[in-house]
């Protein structure tokens, strides 16, 4: 799963990596670095806009509250999708065809059992490069006549772990290339079997991880001692 990641990269690094439209009429929402983001709180996102096709950059609710829901808490079980059952999930099924999007990341964290308890750790490329997860949204709006209330919420896809997140848990985030970026931001691609090669873990040798101190436990915890920790790679 993922439940916990950071976002630290400059805004401006990640418009360029993730090629995000900038227009000075319609400037892009700021994000201040993030180091624990936890499930209910607004993450960036990244999606290409209907009104005028670009990608753009948003920030919405992590945990996805589907269309149809009577209650917005929902969402709160939603903060990931599996990537096996997405296709027939009624939460899920509609947006895999033409909401989909990309989370960026800097890192992740995972939990790994240690007698009575659990080392965190933090996950990041070997490059250091951005991670792209892939996500799907909804936009979900109150149909009660004194409340005109609207989210756009999201969710972070995963799939079966690589040799190397196994050591740590058996799932993982999907992670999308920038080759792929296109073809999976791309709303007019609504066959599910065509993307669905996109859903797969990165490479082993692709990641790294070492543990970081029990300070990311609290998710209130949001600052660079988050990530201090003494390198354990493997």
């Amino acid at each position: 799963m993922c439940g916990r990641f950071a976002l630290t990269t400059p805004q401006q690094e990640l418009a360029r990596y993730f090629a995000i439209h900038s227009d000075p009429m319609d400037p892009m929402p700021l994000f201040r670095p993030r180091y624990n983001i936890a499930p209910t709180q607004d993450v960036a996102t990244i999606r290409i806009s209907r009104e005028r096709g670009w990608r753009e950059l948003a920030a919405m609710h992590w945990g996805l509250i589907p269309s149809w829901s009577e209650d917005p808490t929902s969402g709160n079980r939603m903060i990931n999708a599996r990537s096996e059952t997405i296709a027939t999930k009624p939460s899920f099924r509609v947006a895999l065809k033409c909401r989909r999007c990309i989370i960026p990341a800097s890192g992740f964290y995972e939990w790994k059992k240690q007698g009575k308890t659990k080392q965190p750790y933090y996950i990041e490329r070997v490059d250091k490069a951005p991670l792209a997860f892939a996500g799907l949204w909804e936009h979900w709006k109150s149909t009660a006549r004194s409340n005109d209330r609207e989210i756009e919420s999201c969710t972070i896809i995963t799939t079966e772990a690589n040799v190397m997140m196994r050591e740590l848990h058996d799932r993982m985030p999907v992670i999308l290339a920038p080759g792929d970026f296109d073809v999976w931001l791309d709303p007019s691609i609504q066959d599910v079997q065509s993307i669905q090669h996109l859903l797969t873990c990165l490479p082993d040798d692709a990641l790294t991880a070492y543990a970081v101190s029990m300070h990311v436990n609290n998710p209130k915890h949001d600052d660079a001692a988050c990530l201090e920790g003494q390198r354990e790679l493997f």
